[in-house]
């Protein structure tokens, strides 16, 4: 705040003035009846300063009457400019599939309802036999299925991640796809389609890998990529505001809940160890690269 004028014109004269100069400002009502005059940038205060006692001195020079002119029009052409950056950014936005969708985005979900189909929604298997982890069902423990995985060892590499598009009735992949829409492109828009990629392939090996060796290779689902994707975006978002990600405390706190709900068998046949490991490594991610991004800066 940099002073008081006495009534609402003269106020709203000065910030014209101010704002035709190029300074930021605002005039707010004080109690006594005065209004106040504030600068946005702090180091335009000394100058509006200056311009404030000049202005008290001589408030019925022609200048200042001008200025209201000048400064109505430096609004309209700012608004034309922020009206044709909309129309920039919509147009932008129509490049993208799928209703709006980013572009990996709308892929991804492309393959999973495809798959979903061809399966008859998990129902035959035979036919994408090949996208699971593996065909093999091993007797034993974790360290009996570590041993095994006879179909990678052999070179089939892509079975660490294609499970991710199997999915086992209608409300499964529905939720998951929602989830995919809205997390997947708010990150290929405000970062990039390679970051969402890099994301979606080391955390769907990881959630993929942990859930064989918890219980067998018998699952399939976008849930594992869907918690690291919260997690991911929940950390950035916190500790990088300047990422433009962010998560409402209440969206994470339902994930978690519902991720409690299905641990203690509240819903029968989840991949909780994918739900598990892919939202632990969201939020690893997530911190990691929130930490090196605002060093850089």
């Amino acid at each position: 705040m940099i002073g008081h004028l006495p009534a609402e014109p003269s106020a709203r004269e000065f910030g014209d003035y101010l704002y035709a100069q190029g300074i930021g400002n605002r005039i707010e009502p004080a109690r006594d009846g005065t209004w106040e005059l504030w600068v946005e940038a702090e180091d335009q205060i000394a100058t509006a300063t200056v311009l404030l006692k000049e202005y008290q001195g001589n408030a019925g020079d022609p200048k200042y009457q001008q200025s209201v002119r000048i400064a109505r029009q430096k609004r309209e052409q700012e608004q034309q400019a922020n009206e044709a950056a909309q129309k920039r950014f919509f147009d932008r936005r129509k490049l993208f599939p799928f209703g709006g969708a980013g572009l990996l985005t709308g892929i991804l979900i492309a393959i999973s309802v495809t798959t979903s189909l061809v399966s008859s929604f998990g129902e035959h298997e035979k036919p994408i036999l090949w996208m699971f982890i593996s065909e093999r069902i091993i007797e034993g423990g974790v360290v009996e299925r570590l041993k095994d995985l006879p179909e990678i060892r052999h070179g089939e590499v892509w079975r660490l991640f294609t499970p991710i598009f199997i999915h086992f009735g209608i409300p499964h992949i529905l939720f998951n796809m929602l989830w995919l829409l809205d997390l997947g492109t708010m990150i290929e828009r405000r970062q990039s389609t390679r970051v969402l990629a890099a994301l979606v392939l080391v955390i769907a090996a990881l959630s993929n890998f942990g859930q064989y060796l918890w219980q067998g290779p018998d699952f399939g689902g976008m849930s594992g990529v869907v918690y690291g994707l919260i997690g991911y975006i929940w950390l950035r978002g916190k500790f990088d505001p300047a990422s433009g990600l962010f998560l409402h405390s209440s969206t994470v706190t339902m994930a978690v809940i519902w991720f409690v709900l299905c641990l203690a068998g509240v819903f029968p046949y989840v991949a909780n160890a994918a739900h598990g490991v892919g939202f632990a490594g969201g939020i690893v991610w997530g911190y990691v690269s929130a930490l090196l991004a605002v060093r850089k800066r």
